[in-house]
């Protein structure tokens, strides 16, 4: 018999999961909208190798969150030192926290 939501089994990932949230700013629009082949090309490599586990804008424009399996917060920024949109300036802001999930589609079963 499945487990109540109240008796899953909780437990965390073999390797961390790093939130990374951009914030961009309108002055770059157009600028990351010339960019943003690059830069999707980029993560969608990621995304194959299985090190960004999901990935999306914020509807609103502001920015972005990125979800990715790193060894630590470290790993991960040295990682995104080579996103295009980096490379090229257009990130006001970069937060790299580590994410621990206890239920959910990225918890392990």
């Amino acid at each position: 018999m499945p487990a109540s939501a109240g008796e899953q089994k909780e437990s965390e990932p073999d390797v961390p999961v790093i939130a990374v949230e951009y914030t961009y700013s309108s002055a770059t629009a157009a600028a990351r909208d010339e960019v943003r082949p690059d830069h999707r090309a980029w993560l969608s490599g990621l995304v194959d190798a299985g090190t960004v586990l999901s990935t999306g804008p914020y509807a609103d424009g502001s920015g972005a969150l990125i979800l990715v399996s790193a060894a630590d917060e470290n790993a991960a920024r040295a990682l995104f030192e080579s996103d295009p949109f980096a490379r090229a300036g257009l990130i006001d802001g970069a937060r790299f926290t580590e994410w621990r999930p206890v239920m959910g589609a990225f918890v392990a079963s």
